[in-house]
């Protein structure tokens, strides 16, 4: 698994939101852009994770970030996440895992004694394309307050 690291430049992508929007990174040129990946909308760490930050909303828009989710899922099933929990930022659905691949996150992960593919819970603080920093021990009941700690 290669990961992007602090000082990488993130390449430009393009994939669709929960609503269908094309969303890419040149759309937050010249911003503080946080980009959380996740396993799987809906389940109890993601949905601990993604509450928080959208509880500590306000305050990420007050240090001038901007935030994007992002999973496997489909658009029906990220819409749906955003839906029943009122998230305000984004969620991409990259079903074709481009970001997923374009940042690293995708490897071998274990589980229940389990090994198999899947998304590592890391986030990226991207400043005008530029990887900043890299949360790889997310504490998903406390995230936004890693994202501030800087």
């Amino acid at each position: 698994m290669k990961t992007l690291k602090a000082g990488d430049k993130v390449p430009n992508f393009s994939v669709n939101d929960q609503d269908g929007n094309k969303v890419s990174l040149s759309d937050y040129k010249g911003k503080k852009l946080v980009v959380f990946f996740y396993p799987k909308a809906s389940t109890p760490g993601c949905t601990a994770e993604a509450c928080n930050l959208r509880d500590h909303y306000k305050e990420l828009q007050e240090h001038g970030y901007s935030l994007l989710g992002v999973s496997a899922d489909s658009e029906k099933r990220q819409s749906n996440f955003k839906n029943k929990y009122e998230f305000p930022f984004p969620l991409l659905a990259d079903e074709e895992k481009e970001v997923i691949n374009a940042f690293g996150v995708w490897g071998p992960k274990k589980f229940m004694g389990r090994e198999y593919d899947g998304i590592h819970r890391m986030t990226f603080i991207v400043n005008d394309g530029v990887v900043e920093r890299v949360i790889e021990k997310v504490k998903t009941k406390d995230h936004a307050a890693q994202i501030l700690e800087a």
